[in-house]
C-alpha cells in the first residue's frame, strides 16, 4: 500500500493543503529554528517550508518508496532523509531542537512507543510541533469515526480516523499551546518535555 500511496498522497491531499494544511505548515513550521527531527516525512511536504533559521532536518521516513518523492523536495537547506520507523529513532539522547510530526501520528502502529522514543532524543528544553487530525470529540463523528476506521486503514496506509493523538501526547508531554479546525478534528500540538 505504501508504493500506491507515495503516488496519489500529493494529488489526494492537494484540496485539504489549499483549504487548511499548507496556512497550518506556513503558519508553523516557518517560526521553527536550530535541529530539527521530522517523524514521517512521507513525499517531504513539509521541506518547503523550513526556514533558514533551521540548522539541520532529519527526516525520518519507513515507506521507500516515499523516501524517493521526497528527495526530489530537497533545496538548499541541510536536509538528510533516512528509512527509519519513529518506534525506533537512530540517533543519540538529546539530539534535537525541535521534533515535528504533520499527519502521521494517526499511521504509527506503536504511538506510545514513538513518543517515548521523541522524548529520548529531544533537547531537554526541546519542544514538539503536531499538526493532526483526532478522535472528534462530538459523539456522532466519533462514532462514525470508529466505523470508517477499520476499513480506512486498509486503503490509507493505516490511518486510524478514531486515533486520540493529543491524549496520547498529554501521557508523554506537556502541551502549552492547542489550536483546532475543521470541527475540532485537526488539532495543533506544541509540546515540552516533562520532566528530565
Amino acid at each position: 500500500m505504501g508504493k500506491i500511496m507515495s503516488f496519489v498522497y500529493d494529488t489526494a491531499m492537494a484540496p485539504l493543503e489549499r483549504m487548511l494544511f499548507h496556512r497550518l505548515r506556513k503558519q508553523h513550521l516557518t517560526q521553527l529554528s536550530g535541529t530539527v527531527l521530522e517523524i514521517g516525512a512521507g513525499t517531504g511536504v513539509n521541506f518547503k517550508y523550513y526556514p533558514d533559521t533551521v540548522d539541520f532536518v532529519l527526516a525520518i521516513e519507513p515507506e521507500s518508496s516515499m523516501i524517493q518523492r521526497a528527495k526530489k523536495k530537497v533545496h538548499a537547506l541541510p536536509i538528510s532523509i533516512k528509512q527509519q520507523s519513529a518506534e525506533d529513532i537512530d540517533a543519540p539522547d538529546n539530539t534535537f531542537d525541535v521534533v515535528i510530526a504533520t499527519l502521521v501520528f494517526c499511521s504509527i502502529d506503536q504511538p506510545d512507543k514513538a513518543l517515548e522514543e521523541i522524548k529520548r532524543v529531544l533537547k531537554p528544553n526541546g519542544t514538539i510541533l503536531f499538526i493532526e487530525h483526532v478522535r472528534s470529540e462530538e459523539p456522532a463523528l466519533a462514532w462514525l469515526q470508529d466505523k470508517l476506521t477499520p476499513a480506512w486503514r486498509h486503503v490509507a496506509d493505516n490511518c486510524h480516523l478514531n486515533r486520540d493523538t493529543g491524549r496520547l501526547i498529554a501521557t508523554t508531554f506537556t502541551i502549552t499551546y492547542q489550536a483546532h479546525y475543521a470541527r475540532k478534528i485537526v488539532r495543533v500540538f506544541k509540546a515540552k518535555q516533562t520532566d528530565h
